[in-house]
């Protein structure tokens, strides 16, 4: 399974662009910030990482102010065939805080 959630602050919202179809598409640096236990000590987790929505979701992420906080559901891809950096693709939009 290839399921990841995630709360996330939107560092960016750059121009939104269209797929050759006429899909809004969306590409975007996100942060998060956490506290997670591993191996029963506390580990604090910060990190940027890029991500891409299409559609529905592009259009809602694309109406947001810069440093929104958002919950979001998706999955991690190759960059590109081949690519061994990842991109978390987002399907969906769990909840969402100004």
């Amino acid at each position: 399974m290839n399921r990841v959630e995630l709360a996330v602050r939107l560092l960016e919202i750059p121009p939104m662009r269209h797929t050759p179809a006429g899909l809004p598409v969306l590409r975007l640096p996100l942060a998060h910030e956490s506290q997670v236990i591993e191996a029963g000590l506390e580990r604090r987790v910060s990190m940027e990482f890029k991500a891409v929505a299409l559609g529905d979701v592009a259009l809602e992420l694309a109406g947001k102010p810069v440093g929104s906080q958002v919950r979001m559901v998706g999955f991690l891809a190759p960059q590109r065939q081949g690519s061994d950096r990842l991109v978390l693709h987002i399907q969906q939009l769990v909840q969402a805080t100004e």
